[in-house]
C-alpha cells in the first residue's frame, strides 16, 4: 500500500481513524456534544437494545464492577439457561476498538453462553455506559487493566470455576486482550478475533506507511492541543466517524455498513457516528502493547482472521511473534468487518472447542 493511499485512510474515519491525528494537524474540532462527562457509569438500559436478537437459551442480566483505577464498568452477563449447580468456565469479551457491548462483544458473548459458558461483555472505561471522564477516550494502559477487571469480576462468581477463565477479544481490543492475557496469569486460553493492534497503527499508520517526520508532525500538533484542551477545560473531539463522503477505500465502506445502518448501529458506540478525543493517540504512540506477547505461552492463543481482511497482517505479524501453542484460523472469504456479527462467518465452533479443550477442569 503506498503512504499516498495510506494517508487518505487515516483521514476517512472507521474503527482505526483515532489515527487519523497522526497525519491530519489541523483536524476539525467536531463532535462537542461528546465532551459530557461523567464522573460514574452511566444508568444501565434495562430494556433489551442490542444489535442483536435476545437468546431463549440464555440468561442475560446487567451488572457493574471497578477496575483498579476505580472506574465503574457496566456489562452483560451471559449464562446458559437456568444455570444451577456445577461451576462453569468463563470468558471475558470486549470490542471492537470503538464499540459497546451491545454489538459484537455481546453477540460473541450470548453465543459461547449457548455452547455452556458464562460469558462477560464489558464497556471500556470511558465509553458506552461504563463510567470515568472525559467520554470517548482510549488508553493502552486502562483498557488492559479493562480485561483483568472482567477476570476479577469473573472469578468472584459463584458460578465460575476461576481456574478456567479465557479471554475473547475482537478488533482493536484484540490486541488488548493479549496484551492483558500476557500479564494476567489467571487466564488460561485466549482468542483474538479480527485483531488490529492499536499501537502500532496509531504509531505507524496501516502497513506500517507512516514517515518519521508525519509521525513528529502528529506528535508536535498533539502536544499543542492539550494546551488548547487545558485552556478549554474539556477535550476537543475528532470528526464523526464512518459518516461516508464518497470515494472511501472498501475496508471504510465496510465500516459504515456496519457502525451506521440497521446491522450494528447504537448510539453509544464511538465508531456510530461520534469520536475519540483528538489527543486519544498519544498515549499509543510510544506503548507497543504486544512487546511481552510471547509470555502467553504456554497458555493457548488462537488468532482468527478472514481471508479478504485489510487487516490481516496484524494477526499474521503477531502469529508470528508469539510463542507455542498457538493457530492462526484464515476464515475463506472473510473481510475484517465480516467477523463482527456474520454467523455464517464466525467460527463459533471452533472457537468453543478450542476454550472446551484448555478450560478443562482440574481433577
Amino acid at each position: 500500500m503506498n503512504t499516498s493511499l495510506s494517508r487518505k485512510r487515516f483521514l476517512q474515519g472507521s474503527a482505526a481513524a483515532v489515527a487519523a491525528a497522526l497525519v491530519t494537524p489541523q483536524a476539525a474540532l467536531a463532535n462537542t456534544a461528546a465532551a459530557s462527562t461523567f464522573s460514574r457509569a452511566m444508568p444501565l438500559t434495562r430494556t433489551w437494545d442490542k444489535t442483536f436478537p435476545k437468546s431463549a437459551k440464555v440468561d442475560h442480566r446487567k451488572v457493574t464492577f471497578r477496575n483498579r483505577y476505580g472506574i465503574t464498568l457496566a456489562a452483560d452477563l451471559y449464562m446458559p439457561k437456568n444455570a444451577v449447580g456445577r461451576k462453569r468456565a468463563a470468558l471475558a469479551v470486549g470490542g471492537p476498538f470503538g464499540a459497546v457491548k451491545e454489538q459484537s462483544s455481546g453477540l460473541y458473548a450470548q453465543t459461547m453462553a449457548e455452547r455452556g459458558f458464562v460469558a462477560l461483555a464489558f464497556d471500556a472505561s470511558f465509553t458506552g455506559e461504563s463510567g470515568g471522564e472525559p467520554r470517548n477516550v482510549a488508553s493502552p494502559d486502562i483498557n488492559t487493566e479493562d480485561f483483568m477487571a472482567a477476570v476479577d469480576f469473573l472469578g468472584l462468581h459463584p458460578l465460575v470455576d476461576r481456574e478456567r477463565i479465557g479471554v475473547i477479544g475482537i478488533c482493536g481490543w484484540g490486541g488488548m486482550a493479549l496484551n492483558a492475557v500476557a500479564a494476567d496469569k489467571r487466564v488460561k486460553a485466549v482468542v483474538a478475533s479480527t485483531m488490529y493492534d492499536m499501537t502500532r497503527v496509531m504509531s505507524k499508520g496501516y502497513n506500517d506507511s507512516v514517515t518519521a517526520e508525519q509521525r513528529a508532525q502528529a506528535l508536535e500538533q498533539m502536544s499543542r492541543q492539550r494546551w488548547k484542551d487545558a485552556a478549554n477545560g474539556k477535550p476537543a473531539y475528532q470528526p464523526d466517524y464512518n459518516k461516508l463522503k464518497g470515494g472511501e477505500a472498501q475496508f471504510m465502506v465496510d465500516y459504515h455498513d456496519y457502525y451506521m445502518t440497521p446491522r450494528g448501529y447504537h448510539p453509544r458506540a464511538v465508531n456510530s457516528g461520534n469520536a475519540w478525543t483528538m489527543t486519544t493517540p498519544l498515549s499509543f504512540m510510544n506503548m507497543p502493547i504486544l512487546s511481552y506477547i510471547k509470555e502467553i505461552s504456554p497458555r493457548p492463543i488462537l488468532f482468527i482472521h478472514g481471508e479478504n481482511a485489510h487487516s490481516r497482517y496484524f494477526s499474521e505479524t503477531a502469529y508470528a511473534a508469539a510463542a507455542q501453542p498457538k493457530e492462526l484460523m484464515i476464515v475463506k472469504g472473510a473481510s475484517h468487518v465480516d467477523l463482527y456479527d456474520r454467523m455464517d462467518k464466525i467460527p463459533f465452533d471452533a472457537i468453543a472447542g478450542f476454550f472446551d479443550q484448555h478450560l478443562t477442569a482440574q481433577a
